[in-house]
């Protein structure tokens, strides 16, 4: 599983993108998400407020329901605002 992150989260994670083979349970974004917080304290503060973090699954926007894969991109990234 490719994770890509974008703005912020990438400066408090320290990298862009990283492979993950996360453990069988996990099956949807908000999962994932609360795992990876679990990474590293550059994870958990990316990740600490769920409110504040987009996700995308193959390039389509998803809700933290959507379901996650092996094999899947998944990116996090905060709201996108437009003026």
């Amino acid at each position: 599983m490719r994770i890509l992150y974008f703005a912020w989260l990438r400066q408090k994670i320290g990298v862009a993108e990283e492979e993950v083979a996360p453990p069988p349970e996990i099956r949807d974004v908000a999962g994932l998400r609360e795992w990876l917080a679990t990474r590293s304290a550059g994870h958990a503060a990316a990740f600490a407020d769920a409110k504040q973090i987009r996700a995308a699954v193959n390039q389509d926007f998803a809700t933290p329901d959507h379901p996650v894969a092996a094999g899947d991109e998944i990116a996090f990234f905060p709201p996108v605002t437009g003026g």
